[in-house]
C-alpha cells in the first residue's frame, strides 16, 4: 500500500503544475461562431441568434453553429396530476 502512496503524492506537483484549459463556449449565449485563421481557429460564442453571427461571419472563414453548452432557454416544467 506503501508504493501507490507515494506514487500519488509524487504524481499531485507535476499534474497540478499543468496549465488548465479556460472554457471555450460561454454558456449564457446560445449562439457560437467559429473562425479560421492562420493561427488556428478559434470559438466564441457572444451571439443571441444565428442571423446576428451570420452577418458577423460574413465575407471571413467562419462558421456559426448552437452552443452545445447554453444553459439558458425556456425550461420545461412537469404538470402533476391531481
Amino acid at each position: 500500500m506503501r508504493p501507490a502512496v507515494t506514487a500519488v503524492m509524487a504524481l499531485c506537483p507535476i499534474l497540478l503544475a499543468f496549465p488548465a484549459q479556460a472554457q471555450t463556449y460561454d454558456p449564457r449565449y446560445p449562439i457560437c461562431m467559429q473562425v479560421f485563421s492562420i493561427d488556428g481557429p478559434a470559438i466564441g460564442c457572444g451571439y443571441t441568434s444565428m442571423a446576428q453571427c451570420k452577418a458577423s461571419a460574413s465575407g471571413r472563414a467562419a462558421e456559426c453553429f448552437a452552443n452545445p453548452y447554453f444553459a439558458g432557454g425556456p425550461r420545461r416544467t412537469r404538470r402533476s396530476r391531481s
